[in-house]
């Protein structure tokens, strides 16, 4: 089997990273927009107009 060089180990190894730690951010927004969602509902709940 063919030896692959330093660089192209490099570059996947930071491929591997970018495309975890894009996961990482859109996950961290997902559940930051859910806790947004949740603090507006409660909020406006604890609150009576009338």
């Amino acid at each position: 089997m063919r030896e692959i060089s330093a660089e192209a180990r490099l570059h996947l190894h930071a491929r591997s990273l970018s495309r975890r730690t894009g996961a990482r951010i859109h996950l961290v927004a997902l559940y930051s927009a859910f806790a947004l969602i949740a603090a507006v509902v409660f909020g406006t709940l604890s609150v009576h107009p009338f």
